[in-house]
């Protein structure tokens, strides 16, 4: 269980592919922290870390990880959102992150106002996934406010600390990025769906 507030960025060093896997070794102020076996959160997606050495440590991702996140865009030198696992009696400064991404979404706008940026994402409706006005959503592992909320598109306001410490700053037009939904919302909504 994750909040989707972002301790770190991580440097990827190496992207190996093996059969339908796909190990990555991740560079990071906190690798000295962590231990083989451990969950953490890389741009939202849940990863167990299964290799430590120095500064870095490697993670692997499975075929159905890679089907539904942007993971197969990764290449050595991206900066990754970090998070490690929320401790169980600590605050919830985002919101209930579970690290399972639920699809992928492209930046299709960045605009830049006077003191923050204005990110805007288009995603799939196929899938079913709603945004709200105001509810919350996560884009990279980050845990945001939703504004502007359309039947597949959203758009996000960042602030200069969040725009500086995460990998938003990174972000184009053109930008895949991983999105999880809501969970509480995804209940109302499958409740809501069977119930008609």
């Amino acid at each position: 269980m994750f909040t989707g507030i972002i301790e770190t960025l991580g440097i990827v060093q190496e992207v190996k592919k093996e059969q339908d896997n796909i190990h990555v070794t991740i560079d990071s102020s906190i690798t000295g922290e962590l231990k083989i076996d451990q969950s953490v959160a890389h741009n939202g997606i849940c990863l167990t870390v299964v290799a430590i050495a120095d500064h870095h440590y490697t993670v692997t991702a499975i075929g159905e990880t890679i089907k539904k996140t942007n993971l197969s865009y990764w290449e050595v030198g991206d900066s990754v959102n970090l998070e490690r696992a929320m401790k169980l009696g600590d605050r919830l400064d985002g919101h209930i992150v579970q690290g399972h991404v639920d699809q992928i979404a492209t930046c299709v706008a960045v605009e830049e106002t006077k003191g923050s940026w204005l990110y805007t994402f288009e995603y799939d409706s196929a899938l079913q996934n709603i945004t709200i006005e105001k509810g919350s959503v996560t884009v990279n592992g980050v845990s945001l406010t939703v504004v502007n909320s359309g039947v597949a598109n959203f758009s996000v306001a960042i602030i200069p600390y969040t725009h500086e410490h995460t990998n938003f700053r990174d972000f184009r037009v053109g930008t895949k990025v991983n999105l999880e939904f809501d969970v509480i919302g995804k209940y109302v909504s499958r409740l809501y769906g069977t119930a008609r």
